[in-house]
């Protein structure tokens, strides 16, 4: 080594130290509360679906998945998932559209927008019990009917605590979810499409058809399979309105976990990782065509 090496070697600079961004310590809470609560419970559920009561590994729970009771329960849930879901997209998106490009007044979004914001997140008992006291057979919308219009819509065949009627109160929340969604995707059309489709001669009804409605396809079937999982998730609300009269999969895992049944445990981690899979799906179709619909409304 030559005494100009040695000089050079003498005055390199020591390497710095990488130090974590000071940023991703706002990270930490997130990730702590998704470890403990979310990852964590999922790989015990995942794990114990496959498990024996002696702990050995047995395909066996799943297998159990498919005796007709359970199935049952999985096709209600996702009969009412897929009946709410689809009058959730359809109502929202014509109040989306009202509020954005449908010529309603400008004061009117940000109540309903805010309302939205709320309602979509009123679920539990209390959704349970606001539709009985609205609903029930002594609520206040049955007895006006009653004795204002002279319609008895429970003789007409309506029970709140049906298929119909856990249809009709998933709709509280999955309305304004769908108008949180769907108002931004409205937002990104761009004027001069609908500029350009005027002045070449198309009308309204084909501007939808030819522009808006293709465009917004990814959008509408990703939001919808968004609250397809809502709805097939819902445990609380079903429960508080139901109790136990109507077998969906989320009823007979709660009954499952609290061991008034099946006496099983591990077929109830069969249970919940059945609900996983369909849930999972949903969002994985979701986030794709989410993608999808960003690129033309970027």
């Amino acid at each position: 080594m030559t005494q100009a090496d040695t000089g050079a070697a003498g005055t390199a600079r020591p390497a710095r130290r990488r130090r974590l961004p000071l940023a991703w310590l706002g990270l930490a809470p997130f990730m702590l509360f998704a470890l403990l609560f979310l990852i964590l419970p999922t790989l015990q559920i995942v794990t114990g679906a496959f498990v024996d009561q002696t702990g050995g590994f047995t395909f066996k729970n799943v297998v159990n998945l498919f005796t007709p009771s359970i199935l049952s329960a999985y096709w209600i849930s996702i009969r009412i998932s897929v009946a709410s879901a689809f009058l959730g997209c359809l109502v929202g998106f014509l109040m989306a559209v009202g509020i954005t490009i449908g010529g309603l007044p400008s004061w009117i979004r940000a109540p309903l927008l805010t309302f939205s914001g709320v309602s979509s997140n009123f679920a539990g008992v209390p959704l349970a019990f606001a539709f009985l006291a609205t609903y029930g057979r002594l609520g206040l919308v049955t007895l006006i009917l009653r004795d204002w219009f002279g319609v008895n819509i429970y003789a007409l065949g309506f029970n709140i605590l049906s298929f119909s009627g856990l249809t009709l109160t998933y709709l509280f929340f999955q309305i304004p979810l769908m108008i949180l969604i769907v108002t931004p995707a409205l937002d990104g059309l761009k004027r001069e499409w609908r500029e350009a489709a005027l002045i070449l001669g198309a009308s309204g009804a084909q501007y939808w058809r030819m522009v808006a409605l293709p465009i917004l396809w990814p959008t509408l079937l990703g939001t919808f399979a968004l609250l397809f999982a809502n709805a097939f998730g819902a445990v609380a609300t079903a429960y508080a309105l139901t109790g136990s009269s109507l077998s969906i999969v989320p009823i007979l895992l709660f009954a499952q976990i609290r061991g008034d049944v099946l006496q099983d445990p591990h077929l109830g981690y069969a249970l919940a990782f059945g609900m996983i899979v369909v849930t999972g799906i949903a969002n994985f179709v979701y986030i794709w065509f989410r993608t999808r619909s960003e690129r033309w409304l970027k």
